[in-house]
């Protein structure tokens, strides 16, 4: 079997690590040939030599470049591949007429979030929606995310990510990224998102303050960078700025979350999200926004809570619950560590890959 992946970069980002571990997965089972296309040079180089896999880099002069669709022609001449999957809508759109015209097997994984339909720009929604007219199968992460592209259930499948557990195995202690960091709180309380428009970072610095004006025991971590990522520090005003911590991007984000006492995620959409299963792995208790892709994968009440979007007060009302309630806390962490150990890990998640491409190939 040949698959031939195809993404835009491979900066590390929450489905360029999903992909890096399905290639890492794949790569040494007897019968499989992997090859993987990425459509700039934007990338993080050290993140992907790790991969020791077969690369292709076809750099795009600009965004809708048409050279693309002869290069992948040729790339797909040379390496004969029995299935193109895609991970990215632009990555469709070049290689989708290639596929037909060449009679390969095509898997559309583009689903990757759950927005509401008026968040979907409306190009983008065509565009979608196209591509899934001419895809063999279109591959969710989420079936909240499947649902909200409307995807033809005929030929829909859901796949979770899948969380490696071999990544822990040389995180570093608690304390010791404490006292990197200059953190002396007892408490620790941490968010793991890109710094944009679907993050809600600002609705988690307001909690925070609000937290902080009623104890002082507790440090909040943002970890990432981004369009908004200024706007945000701005918000903070100097008596808390000892409190709110801004981190930037981290390489080790697991060292970093290890040291968190609550994993938060807020944000307005999400499909299956790698922050949150990072903090579950780690046994961090979860406040997420309660949408439809949280809600398959934290189960409230049991591995963590689901609060309001947009509801300040609420959120705020569920950190402080956790960090007045350590057992409560814990027993959530030992929860969320099992769910990601049966249901989202790598393992898993690279045999459902397997199985699907067998499918797809017999039809």
């Amino acid at each position: 079997m040949r698959i031939l992946y195809i993404i835009d970069n491979m900066k590390e980002g929450g489905k360029e690590r999903q992909l890096a571990e399905l290639v890492k997965s794949l790569k040494n089972k007897n019968g499989i040939d992997l090859l993987l296309v990425i459509l700039s040079d934007a990338t993080d180089y050290d993140y992907i030599d790790k991969l020791d896999a077969d690369i292709r880099i076809l750099k795009r002069k600009y965004k809708k470049d048409i050279s693309i669709f002869g290069k992948i022609s040729k790339i797909c001449e040379d390496f004969r591949p029995d299935i193109i999957h895609s991970w990215e809508l632009m990555c469709s759109v070049y290689s989708l007429p290639v596929a037909k015209m060449k009679g390969i097997k095509f898997v559309n994984g583009i689903v990757r979030s759950a927005p509401s339909e008026s968040d979907i720009n409306a190009a983008k929604w065509i565009w979608t929606r196209l591509t899934f007219l001419f895809s063999d199968v279109i591959l969710g992460n989420s079936h909240a995310g499947l649902l909200s592209f409307k995807a033809p259930g005929a030929k829909s499948s859901c796949i979770y990510n899948g969380f490696d557990f071999g990544r822990l195995q040389s995180i570093q202690s608690a304390e010791k990224i404490k006292r990197n960091h200059n953190i002396c709180t007892e408490n620790v309380v941490g968010m793991v998102a890109r710094f944009n428009a679907h993050k809600g970072y600002d609705l988690y610095i307001k909690s925070a303050m609000n937290i902080l004006d009623r104890r002082n025991n507790v440090t909040f971590v943002a970890v990432g960078t981004g369009d908004t990522f200024d706007n945000c520090v701005n918000l903070v005003p100097a008596k808390y700025k000892g409190h709110i911590r801004f981190l930037g991007q981290q390489r080790d984000v697991e060292s970093i979350v290890n040291a968190f006492d609550i994993g938060v995620l807020v944000s307005k959409n999400e499909g299956i999200s790698n922050a949150i299963m990072e903090y579950m792995a780690l046994e961090k208790p979860v406040v997420a926004s309660m949408n439809s892709g949280n809600e398959e994968l934290v189960q409230n009440n049991t591995t963590g809570l689901l609060a309001k979007h947009g509801d300040i007060a609420d959120l705020t009302e569920k950190i402080e619950y956790l960090l007045s309630n350590k057992d409560v806390a814990a027993a959530m962490g030992k929860a969320g560590r099992e769910r990601v150990e049966r249901m989202f890990n790598i393992e898993k998640m690279a045999l459902e890959h397997m199985n699907l491409y067998e499918r797809v190939l017999n039809g």
